[in-house]
C-alpha cells in the first residue's frame, strides 16, 4: 500500500505528511508538480489551475506511483513503489478526505494548518505501515480526544487558562483510557449499550436522475444514481432483514458474483425493454454470504445514519419527466423575445416539488419583462440565466413564460449561437416512487435479548441530479 501520504496545497507544495515505511526518498515529492503538468491535458503551466479531470489519478515515474485526489484545491497524495493495489490506495485517500471533512467541516489549507496535531493523530490511527486500519469516522471520534481548532475555541482557551493543576491531572487520567470496545468486537461499526426510549428505523430510497434531452424530447443519455439510506435509532444489537423485489435482488446478486451488469425487466416478463443495474455496493454491516446463499439482506446496523446500499442504473425505457419547449425571436439584434413552455410528463396523481428551471440568456441584457401564469421568475445576471421556480407542479399540467429582454449592445449572430449552446437545466424532487422499479417488500427488526417493539418507516424519493438538461431548439426559431 502507501509508503507515504501527503496533503499538498493548490501549488502541490507539502503541508503535512506521514511516512509509514521509510522506503521513499524525502525529495521525491518535489517532482510531483512537474509530473502533474507533464501528464495534464490542460494547456496551462500552473498546478493551481488543474482539476481532477485534467490529469489521471495515478502517475508512474521511475518505479514509483503517485496516487492522488484533488479536493478543494488540496492534493491528497500517496507515493508508493509501483507494485501496489492502486484501487485500494485511491479508496483509502477518498476515505481520508471524508474523515477530515467530518472533523473540520471543510477541508482546505486553513483547516489543515490549524489542526496539524489532529491530522497527525488521524493519519496514525487510519494507517499502519502503509496498510489501512480504520476509516470509520464514528469509531475514530470515540478515541480521538482532541477537538478541531477555531478562533472562538482559542478565545475560550485563553479565558479558561487559569484552571487549577488538579483538574489538569484529572483530565490527563481521563485521556489515558482504553481503546473503544468497537475496535476489538467482531461488529466494529456498532458499540455496545445503545438504548433508546422509542426504537425506530427510517429507510429512504433515493434516486437521482441525470438526463440529457434534445429539443424534440428524445433522451440522448440517462443514468440513475440510487442510494438506500438507513437512519437507525434502535437499542441493543438488533438484527434487521430487508426484503427487496426479486428482480432487483437478482441483479444485485449477479453484480456481486460476476462484477458485471444484469438486465432485469421493469414491468412484466414479456416486456423486452429492460434496465441495467450496475455498481451495487453494500455497507460493511451487510452479511454478503447470507445474501448470496439465501437472497436475504441481513445486517446489524450502525447507530445513526449510513448508506446501506448504493447502485447505478442505465435505462433505455425512461421517459422525460418534464417536456420543455423553447423558442425565441430576435428583433434587429437589439431585443430578444423568449418563450418557454414546461409540461409535467407524468400522471396527475403525482406532483413534483421544488421545481426550478434555469433558462440561459445572453450576458448583456437589461430591463427584462416577464409574462407568466405560475411560479416565480428572477433574472440572475451573475450566472446569465433566468430562474423559474415552482413550489409544486402536478402531473399533466403545463405552464408558459414569455420574457422580453433588452440588449445593452447590438448583439451579433455569433453571440446568439453561443448562449443557445447552453442547455436548460431542471431540478425537482418527487416523493412516493422511484424510476428504477426497486421496491421494499419488508423491513424486519429483531433484538433477541431486549425484544422491544420497533417502528420501521420507508420513503421513496426521486430527484434530479446535477445534470438534468434539455437542449434548446434550432437557432432562429420564431415564436
Amino acid at each position: 500500500m502507501a509508503s507515504i501520504v501527503y496533503l499538498l496545497d493548490s501549488k502541490a507544495r507539502p503541508l503535512i505528511h506521514r511516512d509509514y515505511k521509510g522506503d521513499i526518498p524525502a525529495n521525491l515529492v518535489d517532482s510531483f508538480p512537474l509530473l502533474l503538468i507533464k501528464n495534464s491535458s490542460n494547456t496551462t503551466n500552473h498546478t493551481a489551475n488543474l482539476t481532477e479531470n485534467d490529469c489521471p489519478p495515478v502517475i508512474y515515474n521511475n518505479g514509483y506511483s503517485y496516487s492522488f485526489i484533488i479536493h478543494n484545491d488540496i492534493y491528497v497524495l500517496a507515493i508508493s513503489k509501483s507494485d501496489i493495489n492502486i484501487f485500494n490506495t485511491l479508496v483509502y485517500l477518498n476515505d481520508l478526505i471524508s474523515v477530515l471533512t467530518h472533523h473540520f467541516k471543510e477541508l482546505n489549507e486553513i483547516s489543515i494548518k490549524d489542526n496539524y496535531s489532529i491530522i497527525y493523530e488521524l493519519l496514525d490511527e487510519m494507517m499502519d505501515f502503509g496498510i489501512p486500519q480504520l476509516t470509520d469516522d464514528k469509531i475514530l471520534k470515540e478515541y480521538i480526544t482532541q477537538q478541531s481548532f477555531t478562533f472562538e475555541k482559542l478565545i475560550n482557551q485563553v479565558s479558561s487558562s487559569a484552571t487549577s493543576t488538579h483538574k489538569k491531572i484529572k483530565q490527563s487520567k481521563q485521556d489515558r483510557r482504553a481503546p473503544p470496545s468497537t475496535l476489538t468486537n467482531q461488529i466494529s461499526w456498532r458499540p455496545q449499550g445503545i438504548l433508546y426510549k422509542k426504537n425506530e428505523a427510517y429507510l429512504d430510497v433515493i434516486e437521482s436522475i441525470d438526463m440529457l434531452i434534445n429539443s424534440r424530447g428524445q433522451i440522448l443519455t440517462s443514468e440513475i444514481y440510487g442510494t438506500i439510506k438507513l437512519k437507525s435509532y434502535l437499542s441493543g444489537m438488533p438484527e434487521l432483514q430487508l426484503g427487496l423485489n426479486e428482480k432487483f435482488i437478482n441483479s444485485g446478486l449477479n453484480s456481486i458474483k460476476s462484477l458485471t451488469s444484469q438486465n432485469i425487466d421493469l414491468k412484466s416478463d414479456d416486456n423486452k425493454k429492460s434496465i441495467e443495474v450496475e455498481d451495487v455496493k453494500f455497507h460493511q454491516c451487510v452479511k454478503l454470504s447470507k445474501f448470496e446463499s439465501d437472497k436475504v439482506i441481513s445486517f446489524i446496523p450502525p447507530d445513526g445514519e449510513c448508506d446501506l446500499i448504493t447502485y447505478r442504473v442505465h435505462s433505455n425505457i425512461l421517459k422525460p419527466l418534464f417536456l420543455i419547449e423553447y423558442k425565441f425571436k430576435n428583433h434587429s439584434n437589439t431585443r430578444l423575445e423568449i418563450m418557454v413552455k414546461i409540461k409535467a410528463n407524468f400522471k396527475n396523481k403525482v406532483s413534483a416539488n421544488k421545481v426550478e428551471v434555469k433558462i440561459p440568456v445572453p450576458s448583456d441584457i437589461d430591463s427584462p419583462k416577464f409574462h407568466y401564469q405560475k411560479g416565480k421568475l428572477k433574472y440572475m445576471p451573475s450566472d446569465n440565466f433566468i430562474r423559474w421556480k415552482f413550489h409544486k407542479i402536478e402531473g399533466g399540467k403545463e405552464y408558459v413564460m414569455v420574457a422580453e429582454l433588452m440588449l445593452l449592445s447590438v448583439i451579433n449572430e455569433h453571440d446568439l449561437m453561443n448562449f443557445r449552446k447552453v442547455p436548460i437545466n431542471v431540478s425537482f424532487e418527487m416523493q412516493g416512487f422511484v424510476t428504477s422499479g426497486l421496491q421494499v417488500r419488508y423491513l424486519k427488526i429483531n433484538e433477541p435479548k431486549m425484544n422491544y417493539t420497533s417502528y420501521p418507516y420507508v420513503r421513496y424519493i426521486t430527484k434530479s441530479g446535477d445534470h438534468y438538461d434539455i437542449r434548446s431548439g434550432r437557432y432562429g426559431a420564431g415564436l
